[in-house]
């Protein structure tokens, strides 16, 4: 368990002998775009970035505000993540822009939480799930090529999730995987965290050489629990007041979280090629990660199916 002083000596040890390519989904705020800033300052500004997301002027200050040597990219892509058709014109992009073909970093920290019952796109997926797992998994899946060639380069090609894993033991549903059947809050809160651990876990026994993480970021003072609390109503509004009164108790600001979230990303992959990190940054092996393969598979199958347009 590192402290923060210890992961930040850490971080600022952090060099490579090549200009990374890092891409930040999410990062227009919060934890993400404190990770931007840190990774930049650390590495001097020696580093391509791109920010995918809505809000473009928040993209274009945080950018703007980097250190920049001549030569490096710095880049804001729009993108609607609730559609997967949109996310797939995003990927392309990307393919096309980013320097040598490559990325070294993929940090997906989207966040979005209601409480307002079930909500479609128009592609019949439900919001929460997508932002909280589909849109992940289908960020991964159309950028695979670009972080293989990070890997066949000799590089350093990680992928991060941010969601939650190892708080609790989830149970998978397999004839309600895209909880179409019985729609809770608390399921579409809490069922994509074990999503995502299947996910890196088979994404990486698919790409070896690929380091994925899923990773708990904690209470962090961020937009995320006065969201929940403009969406719910009478006693459970009383019960997200009290969730907010916690963050702002015990919750830490993101540029904090940012060091340990860097600390686990630049931690070079175990032999496995995945790992589930608490908030800390601390690998939590196989905490709270009791499905069977079976419900592996099911997971996986119902991902790709779901996420294909």
């Amino acid at each position: 368990m590192p402290s923060l002083v210890d992961t930040r000596i850490s971080n600022a040890k952090f060099s490579l002998p090549y200009t990374p390519v890092a891409v930040f989904v999410g990062g227009t705020s919060g934890i993400g775009e404190a990770m931007v800033k840190a990774l930049a300052s650390y590495l001097d500004g020696n580093i391509h970035l791109f920010i995918v997301g809505r809000n473009k002027a928040a993209a274009e200050t945080t950018l703007a505000s980097l250190p920049r040597p001549e030569g490096v990219k710095r880049e804001f892509l729009h993108c609607d993540a609730f559609l997967m058709r949109n996310i797939v014109a995003t990927c392309n992009e990307l393919k096309k822009r980013v320097p040598n073909g490559k990325i070294n970093f993929l940090v997906l920290s989207p966040g979005y939480i209601r409480a307002a019952g079930r909500n479609e796109t128009e592609e019949g997926l439900d919001k929460v799930l997508v932002i909280r797992y589909y849109c992940r998994f289908k960020f991964i899946g159309g950028l695979l090529p670009v972080l293989q060639q990070a890997k066949e380069r000799g590089e350093d090609a990680v992928v991060m999730t941010m969601l939650g894993t190892g708080m609790m033991n989830v149970s998978v549903d397999r004839d309600d995987l895209g909880l179409r059947k019985k729609y809770r809050i608390w399921n579409a809160a809490l069922k994509p965290a074990v999503y995502n651990d299947v996910m890196i876990e088979e994404y990486a026994k698919q790409n070896p050489g690929i380091g994925f993480v899923h990773i708990s970021p904690g209470q962090v003072k961020t937009s995320s629990p006065n969201e929940l609390y403009e969406s719910l109503w009478g006693p459970l509004k009383l019960l997200a007041l009290l969730l907010r009164l916690r963050y702002w108790l015990y919750g830490i600001q993101p540029e904090e979280c940012a060091e340990y979230m860097l600390y686990a990303l630049l931690d070079r992959p175990k032999e496995s090629g995945w790992s589930r990190r608490d908030d800390l940054g601390d690998d939590i092996g196989m905490k709270c990660y009791n499905i069977s393969e079976e419900d592996k598979t099911a997971v996986w199958e119902h991902s790709v199916a779901e996420t294909s347009v």
